[in-house]
């Protein structure tokens, strides 16, 4: 029997450093956000017929994308010295020069169409500079005149692809009121179209992937769930350590998108990077101070939350930390103004798809390491030991990187 123990101790942890390693070495060095771009569109209709759509898009990579594809040097070039010099003004101008090459890109992978056919853009205005989390956006409104009215439209996206190689992955964040209808929908090169005659579960199930698929690829918010999840002693420890992560994050995010609380992503991203470093580095802090007695709980009888003062002083911590992990959700989705209402309900289904993927990671990791714990105890103290360790470096890295803008 002792030898079958050992053997499943041995299985358990071989899982969970696999998991972790996985987590660790496949993880990139800079900021988790920085690979995929965010595209706006705001859609109306000003008359029958008529539909106007306002799109922020990323103006240094609208440059390169509409530069490349339409064999624009002097567009990347001028465009390219504007963005440097961080000068708006000189921004818009060189988009405003090289105009026909802009609407030109972007009319080819953005379009609206009917049941009748396409509907034909033209440039309404010039371009505009606006910020996003301290980057630059371009906003270029183009009203589409249609084959004739329609009670519903359709609306493509092909902005910025994969193929492109100037990023990994775009998301557009479109919101409309059009045929009488309003709301919102989430686009990607895997759902590139939407229909206004979309169904309520339709719109919700867009933006629940988008939320399960942000945390999956958000490798810093996963190493500080399992910076929590090595440092849990008890199941309820986890419970609430993620109940509190989860409340405090909800609170910043929610907040974030009614306009009521903003922070710039030069706060925000090394925050987060150093958050996963004292969760795991408390753990590890636990470890060497106390040793074989790290995993136990001193709780008085009748103590708050069954937690001992280490426990309840470590909520606070997760509970401050979680405020700041809201705020950068938000700025996954750009959020760094108040939103309408139709799209606050959107937002909240996006963080439930970011709840739903965080408690499968519980599930799946914390039940081995409670086993492994229970198993062979020495054995558990270095599994956890190892992944708040890789977990701690990594988080110190992105710090560094951060604070330095590298």
């Amino acid at each position: 029997m002792p030898g079958r123990h050992r053997a499943y101790a041995v299985a358990a942890a071989a899982v969970v450093l696999g998991a972790a390693a996985a987590a660790v070495l496949g993880s990139a060095p800079a900021a988790a956000h920085g690979f995929s771009s965010t595209a706006y569109i705001d859609i109306s209709s000003p008359e029958k017929g008529h539909v106007r759509a306002e799109l922020g898009l990323e103006y240094d990579l609208l440059v390169v994308s509409a530069a490349d594809a339409e064999k624009d040097d002097p567009l990347f070039k001028e465009g390219n010295a504007a963005f440097e010099d961080g000068d708006s003004a000189k921004q818009a101008a060189a988009l405003d020069d090289h105009a026909g090459s802009v609407v030109k890109y972007v009319s080819d992978r953005f379009g609206v169409t009917t049941s009748s056919g396409a509907c034909t853009p033209v440039q309404q205005g010039g371009f505009r500079i606006e910020e996003r989390e301290g980057v630059p956006y371009t906003v270029l409104t183009l009203d589409y005149r249609c084959p004739e009215p329609a009670e519903a439209h359709e609306v493509r996206t092909g902005l910025f692809p994969d193929s492109e190689g100037y990023v990994r992955g775009t998301k557009t964040i479109v919101t409309y009121d059009l045929d009488l209808r309003s709301g919102s929908s989430a686009l990607d090169d895997q759902h590139p179209t939407f229909s206004t005659q979309q169904s309520l579960s339709q719109r919700f199930w867009e933006f629940f992937r988008l939320g399960a698929e942000h945390l999956l690829t958000g490798l810093d918010h996963i190493l500080f769930l399992l910076a929590l999840i090595a440092g849990s002693r008890r199941l309820r420890e986890i419970v609430l350590a993620a109940t509190t992560f989860t409340l405090a994050h909800s609170v910043t995010f929610i907040f974030a998108a009614l306009g009521l609380v903003r922070a710039p992503a030069a706060f925000i991203e090394p925050v987060i990077a150093l958050s996963i470093a004292v969760v795991a580095g408390w753990h590890l802090w636990r470890l060497w101070r106390q040793g074989p007695l790290a995993a136990d709980l001193h709780t008085p009888r009748g103590g708050h939350l069954s937690l001992d003062r280490a426990g309840r002083v470590r909520l606070a911590v997760v509970f401050c930390f979680g405020l700041v992990h809201g705020l950068g959700f938000a700025s996954a989705l750009g959020i760094d103004q108040a939103w309408s209402w139709k799209l606050l309900w959107s937002l909240l289904v996006f963080n439930v798809g970011i709840e739903v993927v965080q408690l499968t990671i519980i599930v799946a990791v914390f039940p081995l390491l409670a086993v492994l714990r229970h198993r062979a105890p020495r054995a558990g103290r270095w599994t956890t030991g190892v992944i708040a360790a890789a977990v701690a470096v990594m988080g110190l890295v992105w710090f560094v990187q951060r604070v330095l803008g590298i």
